[in-house]
């Protein structure tokens, strides 16, 4: 079964699979307004969940799947009922995932278009029935001005917190760390643009939306090597120090293809189809420099690259095998990156 359903059959169909009486949120309730998002379903609602779900992270750089890195996590899941959750496109990853990557009983997406939807009582069953969650790409703006601090963000993290598996690809991985680039400004700001004005409006940043398993004092960001983003996750890790007061900040880099896995203890080996890295990003300290319309200063950064025969162990942010290391110095604005 793979189509739209529409407004209200929806919703009947929505309750209906999860055994929720039909009175329990009646459709005439929203009246004829636009309900704020999109649903999509495939796959059998009623299956029984195969397995056990486990707490687990899968950190995409965007690009494309990696399927190592979809089984290792659908495992996780149980091999039971996954939602995917975005702000834009259609059904393409549901299908993608149910029908090339498979090993799951249903798939099921919400696209919004608005907050109201976030508080909805049909989406916020959906969202609780599921025994994993993916966050798609697109703009992470939308999911933090969409989500957060609505229903639909506390019932984000009571899912993580029942020890059940999440993953993000691109913006998706954007909102995972405990200190996010917003996107805020509706810009991307590239790296050059960060290390010239580190405060400036460009550089918005935003924490305090989801709570992950050893994420809380880490920055996250997408599509590492291809669009040179070293540079700006240094002035990301370099705000939320100074926001923070400490300089225990850390950054994860994912580049393309790629995916970050992490387990329940916190170790994390990385998949990638093309040879890709996560990037361990910390400093230790705070920036030399970091003032208002100046550029930034901040020198000797520890940068560590996490490759397919790396351990990255989240609990105290060590890496056994490392890909590379190098020290990275900002002068002046400019980034030099240099081997250990």
């Amino acid at each position: 079964m793979r189509r739209m359903v529409s407004r209200f059959g929806r919703l009947a169909l929505v309750l209906a699979a999860l055994g929720v009486a039909g009175g329990a949120v009646a459709a005439g309730s929203r009246g004829l307004s636009d309900p704020g998002y999109r649903y999509y379903e495939v796959g059998d609602l009623d299956a029984a969940r195969p397995g056990q779900t486990q707490a687990a992270m899968m950190l995409m750089g965007g690009g494309d799947w990696v399927p190592e890195a979809f089984q290792w996590w659908v495992e996780r899941a149980g091999n039971g009922r996954v939602v995917i959750l975005r702000a834009s496109g259609d059904d393409n990853l549901q299908n993608e995932l149910y029908y090339d990557i498979g090993g799951v009983t249903s798939v099921q997406t919400l696209v919004f278009d608005s907050r109201k939807a976030a508080d909805d009582p049909a989406v916020l069953r959906v969202v609780r029935g599921a025994d994993a969650i993916f966050i798609a790409g697109g703009d992470q703006s939308r999911y933090i001005r969409f989500w957060k601090g609505t229903e639909l963000n506390q019932a984000l993290n009571e899912h993580v917190a029942a020890g059940k598996p999440i993953g993000g690809t691109s913006a998706g991985l954007a909102i995972l760390g405990g200190y996010s680039y917003g996107a805020l400004d509706g810009g991307s700001v590239n790296s050059a643009a960060a290390l010239s004005d580190p405060m400036g409006s460009k550089v918005t940043m935003d924490q305090d939306f989801l709570t992950m398993p050893y994420l809380s004092n880490v920055v996250t960001d997408t599509h590492f090597a291809k669009r040179e983003r070293l540079g700006r996750l240094i002035v990301f890790v370099a705000r939320a120090a100074q926001e923070k007061g400490q300089d225990d900040i850390v950054g994860i880099g994912v580049d393309e293809d790629t995916a970050l896995c992490v387990e329940a203890d916190g170790r994390g080996r990385v998949y990638s189809l093309d040879d890709g890295y996560a990037w361990l990003v910390m400093p230790h300290r705070t920036a030399d420099r970091l003032s208002s319309g100046e550029s930034l200063e901040f020198s000797s950064i520890p940068v560590t690259g996490v490759g397919a025969g790396s351990r990255l162990h989240l609990d105290g942010f060590t890496v056994d095998n490392p890909a590379f290391t190098a020290v990275a110095n900002v002068v002046d604005g400019e980034l030099e990156l240099q081997p250990d």
